[in-house]
């Protein structure tokens, strides 16, 4: 007996051993390869403040619009400006950080569990560091000495950082979250008022209203590559939505992916080396070609040299490129090549997800407007409803603007010019801008002026000022108290007024009633759950699989 006790003892200490061995291998093992700097002193450059909400270091400077824009210029090699961006935005990082935690904690319980999913994400993205151009690098390793240690628990700055670059990747490969679809468009030609090219696009990119307060209009001069803008947040060197200085502008739009087995390039840094890089389509093409992506995505290539847009396929197989044949292009979240029509993945998206509806509505409201110019583009972004103007509820994945949207933009690539949308989503007033103008003005921009072009600014969407918009605030702060009552076992004292003001706030929305009838269900109340998900079955539901849970749902509660 006294044998046995001492194997097992044995046997413990050695499990614990390996424990803890693998426990070290996964902290420092598995940690990113720290990039070589050989000048550091750019560490020592200390940032002046030049009034409210206004900040300068050198030629590089950040400021708020009366917007409530950020605008960001830097200047320089690449570690210079990584640690300039970040002294320019340490009040920005920290805000950002919160937000993005904040709404890992939704699903988190506790910080155990947070530094087990940072253990994880070391193990899976063991490589990634490999697969970032070494400018790249750079820059995220020099912005890192100013991000927050409050949440160096999870993982060292340098480490949170380069794994938020694939954190769209990892949540679209995994949990299909990036579907919640982007839509672009553009037109050139007779498709065109004045025949240039014009470009529109939605990023339904959603990590929580907090995520989106602080968007950042960033224009970059690097000492290697185009000058470029670009759409970003704090502490993300990559590009979802840009143009640079020869007219060449990168959009990106997430397509149906397989479950990875490992990281490789992130699909925001491929894009930011397109923005950076590229003089036409072709080049754009040849850089998509070379790289190893490990989720599926549409780069929509805007190219004033080219006078055309064409899209990008890539896949983790293959990249084609897709050319129209008209004077205009649509994407949604689907694939358009012949490569890609026998592709299961693309076959399964058309059939089940929301992507197809959007793309055939998109082109509904293209023939309608005929010839677009910035303004008509901005109404089409702002759109929210569903083929032949069908009512399907207000934040319906079917509708171009779904009320999510981090961004909204619009260029005109010949033009150097582009708008983005202030808060909230694509409603707020789109912003103007002209490339050629802030690159020539912002290294010597001492005092807190704007550099919007004021006379082209869109205003705000009237539905910011009507009941509709007060009735969907309302709508997600009851869906909010509807989800917690399930999760925290605390039904509503007055469950008939609840259900009243909840249907009432959004009566045409199919997951109102889904909603209903999950909290039914709870609830136990089988007359009541198969009744809301009955009548959720005759909205418009976004997805397939979506509405066949309901039906299994509902043969449950016969």
């Amino acid at each position: 007996m006294r044998k046995l006790l001492k194997a097992i003892a044995y046997l413990f200490g050695f499990v614990l051993l390996l424990l803890l061995l693998g426990g070290l291998y996964i902290q420092y093992g598995l940690a990113p390869h720290i990039p070589e700097v050989k000048d550091k002193s750019c560490l020592n450059l200390q940032r002046e403040k030049v009034g409210d909400n206004f900040y300068r270091i050198g030629n590089n400077w950040l400021r708020k619009s009366e917007s409530g824009l950020w605008e960001e210029y830097v200047e320089g090699e690449p570690f210079e400006r990584g640690v300039i961006t970040g002294k320019l935005e340490k009040e920005l990082l920290y805000s950002q950080e919160v937000a993005f935690v904040d709404q890992i904690h939704n699903l988190v319980l506790n910080n155990s569990y947070l530094k087990f999913l940072g253990w994880f994400t070391r193990v899976f993205n063991r490589h990634l560091d490999e697969n970032f151009p070494e400018e790249n690098k750079l820059e995220i390793y020099g912005e890192s000495f100013s991000a927050p240690h409050e949440f160096d628990f999870i993982n060292p700055a340098y480490d949170r950082m380069l794994n938020y670059h694939a954190a769209h990747d990892i949540g679209h490969a995994l949990q299909s979250l990036a579907l919640v679809g982007c839509t672009s468009f553009a037109a050139w030609n007779e498709r065109s008022t004045d025949s240039s090219m014009i470009i529109g696009r939605n990023l339904d990119f959603y990590l929580g209203d907090k995520f989106a307060e602080n968007k950042i209009v960033y224009f970059c001069n690097p000492k290697q590559g185009n000058k470029f803008a670009m759409i970003t947040w704090a502490g993300f060197m990559g590009c979802v939505s840009g143009m640079n200085e020869k007219g060449i502008t990168v959009t990106i739009n997430a397509a149906k992916s397989d479950i990875p087995n490992g990281a490789t390039m992130p699909i925001s840094i491929l894009a930011r080396e397109v923005l950076q890089y590229a003089n036409n389509i072709d080049e754009a093409f040849a850089i998509a070609k070379k790289r190893k992506t490990f989720v599926c995505e549409t780069l929509m290539i805007g190219s004033a040299p080219d006078h055309k847009t064409a899209l990008i396929e890539k896949s983790i197989t293959k990249t084609v490129l897709f050319n129209s044949d008209t004077d205009f292009i649509l994407c949604a979240n689907h694939y358009q090549s012949d490569s890609f029509k026998n592709d299961k993945n693309n076959i399964e998206n058309i059939e089940t997800s929301a992507s197809m509806y959007r793309f055939h509505r998109l082109g509904e409201l293209m023939n309608r407007n005929g010839k677009l110019n910035y303004k008509n583009v901005a109404s089409i972004l702002r759109d929210q409803k569903g083929l032949h103007d069908k009512n399907i509820g207000i934040g319906n994945e079917k509708a171009l603007n779904q009320l999510i949207s981090h961004h909204a933009i619009i260029f005109q690539p010949e033009k150097l010019r582009f708008w983005v949308t202030a808060n909230p989503y694509q409603l707020g007033e789109f912003v103007c801008y002209d490339l050629k103008k802030v690159f020539a003005e912002a290294p010597n921009l001492k005092d807190n002026r704007e550099l919007k072009e004021i006379g082209l600014t869109i205003p705000a969407d009237t539905f910011l000022f009507s009941f509709q918009w007060k009735d969907f605030q309302r709508w997600r702060d009851c869906k909010k108290h509807l989800i917690n009552a399930i999760k925290n076992d605390q039904p509503f004292d007055n469950e008939y007024a609840f259900q009243a003001i909840f249907v009432d706030a959004n009566p045409e929305f199919w997951e109102t009633y889904k909603l209903l009838g999950d909290y039914f269900k709870y609830r136990k109340n089988k007359g009541n759950s198969r009744k809301y998900y009955e009548m959720a079955l005759t909205k418009e539901i976004n997805d397939t699989h979506e509405a066949d849970k309901m039906r299994e749902e509902i043969k449950v509660l016969q």
